[in-house]
């Protein structure tokens, strides 16, 4: 690895046209309801009493600016990643991102569940109404993947194949059921689950790698490798060459909006790495491509 050059948002473009592509898939992007995301916003505020440094938003504007934004980048597909952290939510969101989705080009529609009676019933509806990715965080839920109550929800997913974005890693900070022991729990289950770790697993980046052995498990770049979570919880370089072996597993995301620096910063901190421009399609294009079915 070598020092990311610093690229600015407006030289996006330009990046993406030097790789020979149509713009940029990213699947870790949050668009939620506005009482939602301004509590999510009120927590970053905190974050030096949470995580010991501050995490200014960078991409703390409005609903329209920000979609403005993500189109100058060329950000051509997206979910509005939602989650909850109590029951009684999922349902909601997920018919709050449908119809954020059927009103905002490019953006793919997604839903997420909780454990609670009814997850089974209401996340087979979304696949029926044409959900295609679905985002769980374990370590703001505060529940454990393995609980009775979500195995019809996992063996649903595993057999439509729709990719399932989760935050299982302990970083930036752990919670009760983070960590590869409980989602390593239900990929034994349900071997077939497309499922998508997000910010590579950070930080036991290692075993979560390990997974893509199951045919369908993919890593998301979220956060990872960048200055700023290299400080928190630095990448092993020894790890490198094993992002090559599983060019085809690994995908872009951004954290967008969430984030504490300019869009291209992952995008410089990829490139950094030296795994070569057919890497770069592929993270940046074309297995999100693959994942979202467009």
């Amino acid at each position: 690895m070598r020092q990311a050059r610093g690229v600015r948002d407006s030289e996006v473009p330009a990046w993406w046209r030097r790789l020979g592509l149509e713009g940029l898939v990213d699947v870790h992007v949050h668009f939620l309801p506005d009482r939602v995301l301004n509590a999510v916003w009120a927590y970053f505020d905190q974050a030096s009493e949470h995580y010991g440094t501050e995490w200014p938003i960078t991409y703390r504007t409005s609903v329209e600016e920000r979609l403005k934004t993500l189109d100058s980048l060329g950000v051509r597909a997206f979910p509005a990643l939602v989650y909850p952290h109590k029951p009684g939510m999922a349902a909601g969101l997920n018919s709050w991102a449908r119809d954020f989705a059927a009103a905002t080009p490019g953006c793919v529609s997604s839903g997420t569940f909780f454990p609670e009676p009814d997850a089974a019933d209401y996340v087979r509806s979304a696949l029926e109404l044409g959900t295609r990715i679905f985002k769980v965080h374990l370590q703001v839920g505060d529940y454990d993947p393995r609980t009775g109550e979500l195995d019809e929800v996992w063996g649903q997913l595993a057999e439509a194949a729709v990719p399932v974005v989760i935050h299982c890693g302990s970083g930036p900070i752990p919670g009760r059921h983070t960590g590869p022991g409980p989602i390593g729990e239900v990929l034994r289950r349900h071997p077939a689950l497309t499922a998508v770790i997000a910010h590579l697993g950070m930080p036991e980046y290692a075993e979560h790698l390990a997974f893509t052995s199951y045919p369908n498990v993919h890593l998301d770049t979220t956060m990872a490798l960048t200055p700023f979570t290299e400080k928190l919880t630095p990448f092993p370089r020894d790890l490198v060459p094993r992002l090559a072996d599983v060019q085809d597993r690994i995908v872009l995301g951004s954290d967008f909006p969430n984030i504490p620096y300019e869009y291209a910063v992952q995008l410089s901190s990829l490139e950094a790495l030296d795994l070569g421009d057919a890497w770069l399609r592929a993270v940046c294009w074309e297995n999100g491509a693959r994942l979202l079915g467009l």
